[in-house]
């Protein structure tokens, strides 16, 4: 078994706050790491989506009440909404008696539905983590190709075979389309949402443009809009949002985006292997936006995230405000030996950042220019995780 890194701040939040709600998509683990959990402490485990779990919290406040020395974690509670304001009771009871943290565990796949629920009932009473794929801090080195062209999630990254792993894909985006978004409650056609995320893998990693996609599915923005929420809600989609700040500049003002895990962008084109991926267009694109989740789930609280470009062709691919006050800028390069563009200079002109880095995928690390760094994903994560400490 893997161990991930975010036990140990799971259990950190769960000792200051009397709920935490841990996020992320199915099948990414938060329910074996809920459960890993509950082994080492009294708990008691609760899924929504049982109907005999459902039946004991038909009133909520007399069941949970009864288990208020345990962590109650409770699974997929966005499917009850209304247990938000029994929960909000019992912690409040429960504060009154001194007990300040580790009451509730939520998990959610859905964070936009259960960070409204939530914040509406649970105002300064719950703490949140989202719960991303593996990363590349999680796993041997020797399994990094591997994470990139199967993805993150357990079960495909760790499946015996390359056709298991495809198989798995293709059923978790099976899955999605025809129970889990039907049960959120949007009525979109599984065949119309499946070329929707299709489409969107084509274009991994570009700008958003909303009128092509509406072309393409012959629907107008509005819908793509709806369409787009509903996949970012998801966390199965990125939108990463341009920079922002007066910079004397035209800037572009479209966000990017790109799914999230590249396992899920290849089974989408149909790209089985290693081979299949370095020979399709979409290969830069893929590899930039696995260095970009990757260092976005590492990086840490706190850290607001965005692009550069401007009018003019300046460019920087991930700009981090970290919450040490420190800006940096990073460029992605799939090439041992990477060049860049003098869009790059003329953008960290522009910015200033305290630190630039080219990541690419050799095993150097070396200065390109005065302030200018060459440097391996792994190597920039292990900076941003001394940053976290």
């Amino acid at each position: 078994m893997i161990q991930r890194r975010h036990l140990d701040q799971l259990r950190y939040l769960i000792q200051h706050f009397p709920a935490v709600a841990l996020l992320g998509p199915r099948q990414v683990g938060k329910t074996t790491l809920a459960l890993d959990l509950a082994e080492q402490s009294r708990a008691i485990y609760l899924d929504l989506e049982d109907d005999a779990d459902r039946m004991k919290l038909q009133d909520p406040a007399l069941y949970l009440a009864d288990h208020a020395d345990k962590l109650v974690i409770i699974d997929e509670v966005q499917r009850v909404p209304e247990l938000f304001r029994s929960l909000r009771g019992l912690i409040d009871r429960g504060r009154r008696q001194g007990k300040r943290g580790g009451q509730f565990l939520l998990l959610g796949s859905a964070s936009m539905e259960l960070l409204r629920q939530s914040s509406e009932s649970l105002a300064g009473r719950i703490a949140y983590l989202e719960l991303t794929p593996f990363d590349v801090l999680e796993i041997d080195k020797a399994q990094h190709d591997t994470l990139w062209i199967r993805g993150g999630f357990p079960d495909s990254l760790l499946a015996d075979t390359e056709a298991l792993s495809v198989t798995w894909r293709r059923q978790f985006i099976r899955t999605y389309l025809e129970r889990d978004i039907p049960q959120l409650g949007p009525r979109i056609p599984a065949e119309t949402l499946l070329r929707f995320w299709t489409m969107l893998a084509h274009h991994q990693g570009g700008v958003h443009n909303a009128a092509a996609l509406a072309r393409g599915l012959g629907v107008d923005g509005k819908t793509i809009a709806k369409y787009l929420d509903l996949m970012v809600d998801l966390l199965l989609v990125r939108r990463l949002l341009p920079w922002h700040h007066n910079v004397g500049k035209r800037l572009v003002k479209s966000p990017k985006v790109f799914i999230r895990d590249s396992g899920i962008v290849h089974s989408l084109l149909g790209l089985r292997n290693k081979e299949a991926v370095l020979g399709h267009t979409v290969v830069g694109a893929s590899w930039e936006s696995f260095v970009i989740e990757n260092l976005l789930a590492i990086a840490p609280d706190g850290t607001q995230a965005s692009f550069y470009r401007t009018g003019a062709g300046a460019e920087i691919d991930l700009v981090l405000a970290l919450p040490n006050n420190q800006l940096w800028a990073i460029e992605v390069k799939r090439s041992l030996a990477p060049k860049l563009e003098k869009g790059f200079h003329h953008a960290c002109q522009d910015l200033t950042p305290d630190a630039c880095y080219v990541v690419y995928p050799g095993t150097e690390r070396y200065p390109m220019t005065s302030n200018v760094e060459v440097i391996n994903l792994i190597d920039l994560a292990k900076v941003l995780v001394k940053i976290s400490e």
